[in-house]
């Protein structure tokens, strides 16, 4: 009686209210991040910063980051608690987001508008957001493997997290298309209106959907009721380090969010310097992106999940990134429309890739739950350095680095940074990652009760 009872609870799929309320958790996180990455290199070149000035505000925020996920994740895995974590990181976030685009504190203070002040005082409150942004993300991303045992409900956990991630993304471009139709940009004061008001408003949202997520999820017992087992055992770093698949995990989770985040920080750049659209479509052409993957990302929360799956679903993914990192290589600005059918699969890999590098991750964990916020923690300190370096390695290279124009009949195609970061890296970012998923050994992987099952995704 004893045993059934207690593998029950956590081996049976989980209903979908408990998967929403959790879906729900990240959105303050996701807005502010889709924001971060898609509008932060451009509002700091916008009011007067150099390309190299703006990659140092967002390298600081990014080695925060990282180093606050290494300590988030021990210090979880120590005490647990993780609704507290989560409450905790969400109100640094909220309170330090606006400052990030909200014009220069310090500068209003000492009356001093000089660009050292304002890259020192941009810096610090990234670095403050992004230590915020860190716990809760961990504490958010480890819950998964607490919550539940069962693999097919992990991956409906994940899959509807990154829904709302969409959600949170749409709702950013949503509220920019508005801002940047009302409030023209044609001094750096106005431009800062223009982003404080989408800080004010993304951070409204959030918090609303922070408050859902508090108050329908529980605090996770798996930890507690599996005390009495050597599972419950806080597991040493070290016993990560003896495994091939964790490295290989990580190196998946590394290049997808390379995929994710340098092209969502370029995506803005193309559109309006490379491609010269309208202004609007440095919101449409994000949103039809975010569209696609959220269509995808409900789509995967009614799959039986195994191993197999997992591995083909993410070199889909990869392959398509690759084909539309190579149409965007060579897209000439005549037909710039073509963007618009090219987001349209980049929604559809990011998705499958996201989701399914994600999910690996509970494989890897299993039910050693006692490790599972140093895996999560860890994986994002690698994340978070590579993004920040490759984005302070491009932008540096953006004002020195020469236009190369290529004429082919009527049609021009201009090679610049922005293209790299936006076609060629993702690309090779992609092929690599197919290359590792392909060598992984996931059937075997983990030590859930019940590996994998293949059955509904949820109740």
């Amino acid at each position: 009686m004893a045993g059934g009872s207690e593998e029950d609870p956590y081996t049976k799929p989980i209903g979908r209210w408990a998967v929403f309320f959790y879906g729900v958790g990240h959105m303050l996180n996701d807005i502010t991040a889709s924001c971060w990455f898609t509008y932060l290199l451009l509002f700091l070149t916008q009011i007067g910063l150099s390309p190299r000035d703006a990659a140092i505000v967002m390298l600081s925020g990014q080695v925060a980051d990282g180093f606050a996920t290494i300590f988030t994740g021990e210090l979880i895995d120590r005490f647990g608690h993780f609704k507290i974590w989560h409450a905790a990181g969400s109100v640094l976030v909220a309170i330090s987001f606006s400052s990030v685009f909200g014009g220069c504190l310090p500068c209003s203070i000492l009356h001093n508008d000089s660009l050292s002040l304002e890259t020192f005082s941009y810096s610090m409150f990234a670095a403050i957001f992004n230590i915020g942004w860190a716990a809760t993300q961990v504490s958010h991303m480890a819950m998964v493997n607490c919550i539940s045992l069962n693999s097919t409900s992990r991956v409906a956990l994940t899959s509807c997290r990154n829904a709302f991630t969409m959600v949170a993304n749409l709702s950013l471009y949503a509220i920019a298309l508005v801002v940047f139709g009302v409030i023209k940009a044609g001094s750096k004061e106005n431009t800062e209106t223009q982003y404080r008001w989408i800080a004010y408003s993304s951070i409204t949202v959030g918090c609303c959907f922070v408050v859902i997520f508090l108050m329908g999820t529980k605090e996770p017992r798996l930890r507690m009721d599996l005390k009495e087992t050597s599972r419950r055992v806080r597991i040493p770093w070290v016993y990560w380090f003896k495994k091939l698949l964790y490295y290989q995990v990580a190196m998946v989770y590394l290049l997808t969010r390379l995929v994710l985040n340098v092209s969502q920080a370029y995506l803005a750049f193309f559109v309006i310097d490379d491609l010269q659209m309208d202004q609007s479509a440095k919101a449409l052409v994000p949103a039809i992106i975010y569209i696609g993957s959220f269509v995808v990302s409900v789509l995967l929360q009614e799959i039986p999940w195994n191993g197999r799956r997992l591995k083909a679903y993410y070199s889909a993914g990869g392959i398509i990134w690759m084909f539309c990192g190579a149409a965007i290589l060579l897209l000439p600005r005549d037909i710039s429309s073509f963007m618009y059918a090219i987001s349209v699969f980049i929604g559809i890999a990011n998705a499958l890739m996201m989701v399914t590098a994600i999910s690996v991750q509970s494989v890897l964990v299993g039910a050693e739950v006692g490790g599972c916020a140093f895996v999560c923690g860890s994986l994002s300190f690698l994340d978070k350095m590579s993004c920040g370096i490759a984005l302070y390695v491009l932008q540096s290279h953006q004002s020195t680095s020469p236009r190369i124009q290529l004429n082919n009949g009527q049609q021009s195609v201009y090679f610049s940074v922005t293209r790299y970061g936006l076609g060629l890296v993702p690309a090779l970012c992609s092929f690599v990652g197919v290359v590792v998923t392909f060598f992984m050994e996931l059937e075997a992987a983990g030590s859930l009760s019940k590996p994998l099952l293949d059955e509904p995704l949820l109740e």
